[in-house]
């Protein structure tokens, strides 16, 4: 099961977060092969971050983790297209979105 968990600093008051949560699961799903039933997406906002000395412009951190699936070419994608995302529908900068992106079957070197 992919889970997203994206922090922000922007305030998502007036924002339409359910198109976000909508785009953030078809992405994972049709990028890692997994079901959108199994897609997990957490959004917070009006999270103190501090990027580049800069806690006022808008960032945002994201962590992906998944079970299996997972290898640099999706990595790549996964983080492109959920910073587009970001940028689309949060105004937040590609160049201000940090993704991790990690396949817990392989952390340990066994599948659970």
């Amino acid at each position: 099961m992919p889970c997203l968990y994206i922090s922000t600093n922007v305030n998502l008051d007036g924002f339409d977060t359910d198109s976000i949560f909508s785009e953030a699961t078809k992405a994972i799903s049709s990028i890692t092969g997994k079901p959108e039933d199994y897609v997990m997406v957490l959004l917070k906002g009006s999270v103190p971050i501090s990027f580049g000395r800069s806690t006022s412009e808008p960032a945002a951190y994201g962590e992906l983790v998944a079970m299996g699936g997972i290898n640099k070419p999706v990595k790549r994608q996964l983080i492109a297209t959920l910073g587009t995302i970001m940028e689309a529908k949060l105004s937040i900068p590609k160049t201000r979105f940090f993704l991790k992106v990690v396949d817990v079957s392989t952390a340990s070197g066994s599948k659970l």
